[in-house]
């Protein structure tokens, strides 16, 4: 097998992987639980493996995106916490997002076009955070199974119902995909893989073009 074939069959290996998980965590129910419910079962396994991924403070790797509709997107991803992260997504789609711990931004090369929003109202805000406390009204649900901890986080004083579900490798601490779920109850689901931590990054990489937006007049 010549390397870009291989490659091919790993990246379709990796889909159909993640496309299972994804089927695993709907047939277990994660359902959204009270704040109440979602204290009591926030164990110190699960404490310990929010507060590993929230002592990470630099990571890169490579993507897979898929939307509500079914689409699939790929690209790589870069994350400075607090606040920054940025999407490259690869060809031929044209979008861009970029986190600079104040704005998010979705941006479109071939439109020359900007979407502007205040971070902190967005469930990204949680997943960028220092910290993750288990034990405040921001969870609404913790589910721990042998091969997979679910953390699911929401605000709804600053979100709405839009919540954000992550999956952990509880062996490795490792985070393996988040999922956003809107208000519509529409999901996008990010599965992350050949990720690398502790690697500086140029704050360049999430600047955002706010004289482009202004003069296009983004919302």
């Amino acid at each position: 097998m010549t390397r870009s074939a291989k490659g091919r069959a790993t990246a379709s290996m990796t889909r159909r992987g993640f496309t299972s998980l994804v089927a695993v965590a709907l047939a277990a129910g994660l359902s959204v639980l009270s704040p109440v419910e979602a204290s009591a079962q926030a164990s110190g396994t699960a404490q310990k493996i929010a507060d590993h991924f929230a002592s990470v403070k630099t990571m890169m790797g490579e993507f897979v995106q898929f939307g509500p509709r079914g689409e699939q997107t790929g690209g790589k991803f870069y994350i400075d916490r607090p606040g920054k992260i940025r999407f490259n997504y690869e060809d031929p789609s044209p979008m861009r997002v970029i986190a600079d711990g104040k704005s998010v931004v979705i941006g479109n090369r071939k439109l020359k076009t900007w979407d502007i929003y205040p971070l902190s109202k967005t469930p990204l805000n949680l997943l960028l955070g220092n910290r993750i406390d288990l034990s405040t009204k921001m969870v609404r649900g913790v589910k721990e199974e042998a091969d997979l901890t679910t953390i699911v986080l929401g605000d709804k004083n600053m979100f709405g119902d839009s919540t954000i579900t992550m999956m952990f490798d509880p062996k490795t601490y490792d985070l393996r995909q988040w999922t956003i779920t809107d208000a519509q109850g529409k999901d996008t689901s990010v599965m992350i893989f050949n990720v690398k931590t502790g690697v500086p990054l140029d704050d360049k990489v999430f600047a955002i073009p706010y004289d482009e937006i202004r003069n296009r007049g983004a919302r």
